[in-house]
């Protein structure tokens, strides 16, 4: 996951993206609580792999986590 995900000052803002791209893993996100299944994103999307967008969904948990240790 960690060489999949990136994040650059001078690329979207820093938003954290998958590498090689401009497609931010909020992006993937919100495609994904529209109701997109994995599949359609990479359709929809053909530089993405599911392996990229297991590694946003991944990324996500990561960051949720950590900001819930962070809260306690």
């Amino acid at each position: 996951m960690a060489s999949q995900i990136v994040s650059t000052p001078d690329t979207l803002g820093g938003k954290p993206r998958i590498d090689g791209t401009r497609i931010s893993v909020a992006m993937i996100l919100e495609e994904l609580a529209a109701g997109e299944t994995p599949a359609d994103i990479v359709e929809t999307y053909p530089s993405l792999t599911l392996e990229d967008v297991k590694a946003a969904i991944a990324f996500a948990i990561a960051q949720v986590d950590a900001a819930r240790v962070a809260a306690e």
